[in-house]
């Protein structure tokens, strides 16, 4: 695969439900971008379970620099957070939360019961999503003089960089996103183009 492509969820799952020994288990994934999101989410799920007892979930951010968290939300160490994790990393998947909301009933299901039902039903929750790929990319900005549109235009035309905005006045200012993959081709080019500037931008 390639290194600047990635698997990530279109946009939420489905609610699932996952009954085990009379314990109900609702499962979710959800596509963030933030480690901020999670706590709205995970907030929203407990007051749309107010019975529930647990509301476990495991989240991964990054691409280059992977982050990630797991959190047991009171059922025995390692027994929710880590097995929902697990699914994240099976199915490829970043910049995801999955949480599972479990409805105790009545019966104990042991650590080894529990590892089971928060795996399986963070597997249902991934599997009812709608898994995409996504490129990474490397935003520049173009400045050069009015003259050297025609040029400009025809490489990034020939190499299929996209134009995320343009400024035309006396002199031109144009912000192009390229895939990551492409970057040291994309600087080589213009840097070779006197007198077009180059500027590597933050993303």
């Amino acid at each position: 695969m390639e290194l600047d492509v990635y698997k990530t969820l279109k946009a939420p799952s489905d609610e699932i439900l996952f009954k085990e020994r009379k314990s109900k288990f609702f499962g979710y994934a959800y596509p963030i971008q933030h480690e901020d999101e999670v706590k709205t989410i995970i907030e929203a799920l407990k007051k749309q379970h107010h019975t529930a007892n647990h509301v476990c979930y495991a989240w991964q951010l990054g691409i280059e620099d992977i982050n990630y968290r797991a959190n047991d939300d009171g059922e025995p160490n390692n027994s929710a957070g880590m097995p929902i994790y697990g699914q994240i990393q099976s199915f490829g998947v970043t910049n995801v939360l999955v949480a599972v909301a479990r409805i105790f009933g009545g019966t104990k299901l042991g650590v080894g019961g529990l590892i089971s039902a928060y795996r399986t039903a963070a597997q249902m929750a991934l599997d009812s999503a709608e898994i995409i790929e996504k490129t990474l990319q490397q935003r520049y900005l173009l400045h050069f003089d009015y003259s050297e549109m025609d040029k400009v235009m025809r490489i990034l035309k020939q190499h299929q960089m996209e134009i995320i905005s343009q400024k035309m006045e006396m002199d031109c200012t144009l912000e192009i996103s390229v895939r990551k993959n492409d970057a040291i081709l994309t600087e080589n080019i213009f840097a070779a183009m006197y007198p077009v500037k180059i500027k590597k931008l933050d993303v």
